[in-house]
Order: C-alpha cells, then sequence, then structure tokens
C-alpha cells in the first residue's frame, strides 16, 4: 500500500467496521459494496498471518456523513451471499468493545422504572 500524503494518519476521513464477510470477499468487492453509501478513500480486508481473511475489514469513507449512511443503509446488506454487519471504526481504542453500551437493554420487568 502507498501512503497518501497529508491527513496524520487518515484522520480526513471516516472509518467503519464491517464484519461477517465471505472469505473470498477482496477488498476490491468490499471497495465496491461499499461505496454504494458514498465515496470511499479506501478499503481493507483484515487477513491472517497465511494471508485467508479474518471475514473483517475497514472501510474508510471520504466523509462522516458517508461513514454514518453506510452504517444506517449497509448494515445487513448482501454481499457475496452474506448479511454483513456495519459499525463506526472507533481508531482501535478500547479494543473494540461492541455495542455502544447496553444499547436494546429495556428487559424483563424490573419493576416501576425509576424516576426519570
Amino acid at each position: 500500500g502507498f501512503k497518501q500524503g497529508g491527513g496524520g494518519g487518515g484522520r480526513g476521513g471516516a472509518a467503519v467496521y464491517v464484519g461477517n464477510l465471505a472469505y473470498e470477499t477482496s477488498w476490491q468487492d468490499l471497495k465496491d459494496h461499499m461505496r454504494k453509501a458514498g465515496n470511499v478513500d479506501q478499503a481493507n480486508v483484515l487477513t491472517q498471518e497465511d494471508g485467508r481473511s479474518k471475514g473483517c475489514g475497514i472501510v474508510v469513507y471520504q466523509s462522516q456523513r458517508d461513514a454514518s449512511r453506510a452504517i444506517r443503509e449497509l448494515q445487513n446488506s448482501l454481499l457475496d451471499g452474506r448479511p454483513i454487519f456495519v459499525r463506526e471504526d472507533r481508531e482501535q481504542n478500547g479494543g473494540g468493545g461492541g455495542g455502544r453500551g447496553g444499547g436494546g437493554g429495556r428487559g424483563g420487568g424490573r419493576g416501576p422504572p425509576q424516576k426519570k
């Protein structure tokens, strides 16, 4: 990969993390698919040491708006026959803690709601 000048670690754009990729999906496939939401700067499929796909990738959009649209519109879209999931890539800090802090918890009748 050649480094594009400037942009200090690619902070110019907005990255999303894409999971559940088919093993045969290449970065080109990923880029073409993710382009439906906006202008893609780069797409990378993460690979293991032996070169096989880890089944996930990072896509960098030129703007945060495009990245947000990708998260909204390409969530569960089919790529090579698999529903992919798309979420914000939080610059690898905090070790990808999955879902945004216990969303959707509304669970299971814990008595009357406490005062707001």
